[in-house]
């Protein structure tokens, strides 16, 4: 489906239907005490080009961020909670003062344009390599377990090594380093923070049956398997307010080596345990199409804003505008056609036409292929 430019205008007020207003995407909404413009997010996308002193974002990265506030909400790319916590080289943290300044020139730079910006909190876990650390560290995990694979060093390819299990005081220290790295990312002038439960990293590592290994209070039952997700939200938003937290989700997503064969227990379970907190938003990912009916059923259970990065032929298009119509979802999330397009949401109202991303330029790099896509009226 394409809106011509009239539609699209007609669009972003309201669709009637038999006296029935219909929500668009292109509706405002509530979220954190912000007026979102519109329900379309800029996914977060790991871009590797913290090349400030500490692992801190630059005057481009400001830039890349600024080009997208058009968005209803930017979240950004995964941003380390800890030292140990980094998997991938250049990428940046929010564990340093020297992080919180840097960030401070990015969510300033945002709210000028009239954006609204959370900050993804990502614990790799596993996934990463001594080469990417200091001081001798190595990655940590849920257990020892090896991911099957490779990671992209500055020293080329290199498999994944097998971590060192966190002990449950260990446990403890990474849900405060979570904390720690929220309270600064509000001191650097986020509005929020996403915590990254998907994709294979730590908390999704936890979730997963073939990634956790554990006999102890975290490990075995669904309930234990939850427990760390469910802990790191809690305390989150203690410290920084529910409103202000949100989780990213990927049930069943294979991704960095992840075996999760029957995802609807231990998913159903975790949102029953955080529906009672009011968080600022679910963020979905959805694996493949075939796990539609578990994204239903996770939407019936939770009471506040769903934001989905839905499965589709290739990157997320044109066509999952209508998720939001037929009220699978309050906010669809773009990664690729986001990082490629900066005024990705004037493209989509218009029905495009849309710049191509080009792959060769996601991960480092200098600005070409990062803030040199042309915008339409640029």
């Amino acid at each position: 489906m394409r809106y011509s430019g009239a539609e699209a205008n007609y669009l972003a007020d309201h669709i009637f239907v038999w006296g029935l207003t219909v929500t668009t995407a292109f509706d405002p909404i509530q979220l954190a005490g912000k007026h979102l413009r519109n329900r379309i997010a800029m996914a977060p996308m790991t871009r590797s080009r913290a090349y400030g002193p500490g692992l801190t974002p630059t005057p481009s990265v400001v830039e890349y961020y600024r080009q997208r506030a058009s968005a209803g909400l930017i979240i950004t790319e995964g941003t380390q909670p800890s030292v140990v916590g980094q998997g991938y080289p250049d990428t940046p943290g929010l564990h340093s003062a020297e992080q919180v300044t840097a960030w401070r020139e990015v969510t300033d730079a945002v709210h000028r344009e009239g954006g609204t910006i959370f900050a993804q909190l990502m614990h790799a876990g596993r996934i990463g390599h001594p080469v990417l650390l200091p001081d001798g560290l190595v990655p940590v995990g849920v257990s020892a377990v090896a991911a099957q694979g490779q990671v992209y060093t500055h020293e080329g390819p290199k498999d994944f090594v097998v971590p060192r299990e966190l002990t449950a005081q260990e446990i403890r220290a990474t849900i405060e380093d979570f904390v720690s790295a929220a309270r600064n990312a509000v001191e650097a002038g986020f509005d929020g923070v996403e915590l990254h439960g998907a994709n294979g990293y730590l908390i999704h590592q936890f979730l997963a049956p073939g990634t956790n290994r554990r006999t102890d209070e975290w490990g075995g039952s669904v309930e234990n398997r939850i427990r760390f997700a469910v802990e790191v939200t809690e305390a989150v938003a203690a410290a920084i307010g529910a409103e202000r937290t949100a989780l990213r989700i990927s049930p069943s997503n294979p991704y960095n080596d992840i075996d999760e064969p029957e995802p609807e227990a231990a998913y159903t379970a975790l949102v029953q345990k955080l529906e009672p907190l009011g968080l600022g938003y679910l963020h979905i990912l959805e694996a493949a199409p075939e796990l539609r009916e578990l994204t239903q059923t996770l939407r019936k259970q939770f009471s506040g804003t769903i934001v989905l990065n839905a499965a589709t032929d290739g990157p997320t298009g044109h066509d999952a505008l209508t998720l939001v119509e037929d009220g699978i979802a309050d906010v669809i999330s773009y990664g690729a056609l986001f990082l490629a397009n900066p005024d990705l949401p004037a493209r989509l109202a218009a029905g495009g036409p849309f710049n191509t991303p080009d792959p060769a330029s996601f991960f480092g790099g200098d600005d070409k292929g990062f803030i040199d896509y042309p915008a339409l009226t640029g």
